[in-house]
Parts: structure tokens; sequence; C-alpha cells
């Protein structure tokens, strides 16, 4: 596993398009595999790297909290795709204690004014690049199985019901009862949201709120779109 170099643009292009259906290195929220690969980085990405500079961006804003972040930081060749091995060079360091070292700065180290000018000409970059382009909108299709009580369930009201579930970010798609067995019958049933705004969670509870004729809720198939 890894990113191959990323100080080269090889490896940047490999973060970039890891990133590209991912908010973070690992999991749905930040962690210190983000930490671990920030901090391999000697500068933000080029505007050409427009995910990962994306991430870059947003990682930087936990500069003053990111020893709270949960997870333990492992080497950088536990992380990124399968088939990918890290290459990055070691940050040379003259202190032994790798946890003095704050890779994100400090208020009392100063950058070079080179690296400032890199810095600043590539986030300017990167905005100028972002207000041009339409914001990515995360999207899952989810199809869900509702199983009613027993075979003497109305199943038009108990559809009835799930669709007059409305969210923002929720639009309801086709549907048919599927045999279960001794007569009973659930409803399968498609949905599209949008992954900020409503969850599996969020519609497995909504959804069993209608106890007359709901048993229960279970995903039968999430697909990201």
């Amino acid at each position: 596993m890894g990113f191959g170099d990323l100080k080269s643009a090889s490896g940047l292009k490999v973060l970039n398009d890891y990133l590209a259906d991912r908010s973070y290195i690992e999991g749905y929220v930040p962690s210190q595999a983000d930490i671990a690969v920030f901090e391999a980085l000697d500068a933000p990405p080029s505007a050409d790297f427009y995910h990962a500079l994306r991430w870059y961006n947003h990682i930087l804003s936990y500069e003053s909290t990111k020893s709270c972040l949960p997870g333990v930081k492992q080497p950088l060749g536990k992380y990124g795709p399968q088939n990918v091995a890290d290459t990055t060079p070691a940050k040379a360091v003259e202190d032994d204690d790798d946890d003095d070292i704050d890779l994100f700065g400090s208020d009392d180290e100063e950058e070079s004014a080179e690296a400032k000018r890199i810095k600043e000409e590539r986030l300017a970059q990167y905005e100028a690049k972002k207000s041009k382009k339409p914001a990515l909108i995360a999207k899952s299709s989810i199809l869900l199985d509702v199983k009613p009580w027993d075979d003497e369930t109305d199943m038009s009201k108990l559809e009835e019901c799930v669709r007059s579930v409305t969210m923002d970010g929720l639009v309801w798609g086709s549907s048919k009862l599927v045999p279960v067995g001794y007569g009973i019958k659930k409803l399968q049933i498609q949905c599209v949201v949008e992954d900020d705004k409503v969850g599996t969670d969020m519609l497995e509870e909504t959804i069993t709120a209608f106890e007359d004729y709901v048993q229960s809720v279970d995903v039968a198939a999430f697909n990201k779109v």
C-alpha cells in the first residue's frame, strides 16, 4: 500500500485519484491517517490536483487540534491503494524525538519567503479553479428492505407511509413487493440520497416509526453514484 513518492507529481496524482471519491484517507471523519499523509507533503498540491488540494486545505484547518483526532499514526505504507508502494523519502530531522517536530508549523517558526510564496500562489490557483467549478455533491443509491409484521399488513399503506418520508437530499425511486415466505411480502424500495444530508440510520429510524405497519428496515444495497 502507499501513494508512491508524495514529493513527486506522480505520487500526488495517485493521492488525487485516491481522494476523488473520498473525503478522508480512511473512514468518514478526519483521523491520524490524514495527519500522517498530510505531514509527508512539503507544500500544498497544485491546483491541477484538485481533489488532493481540497483535502489538504480541509486537513490544514485541524492544525490546532490534530493531536485530538482519532486513530494511531502509522507509516505511509499502511495507507492508500493496495497496488501502489510507498516510496516517499523520509524527512530529515535534527532531533531524535519525532514527537517534538510540528510539521504543521508553529507560531515561533518562520517559513522561508520562497515556501510562503509557493503556498500562497497555489492556494490562489486553487480558489480561482474552485470558483469556476460547480460544487461536487456526493450521492448514494440505497436499496431498502422494509418488512411488515405479518401477511395481513396493508402493503399499499406501508409503502405510502415510507414514501411520505421527506428530507432535503432524499429522492424515492422504484419499488416492488418481494415474497419472504408464509404469504408475507416485503417492500423493496430504491432511493438516492445526498451523503451530507441523509444517512441510512436516519432513514431506518424514521421508517420504523410507522410501527403499526413496519417491523424492520434493512439496507439491501448501498452504492455511490
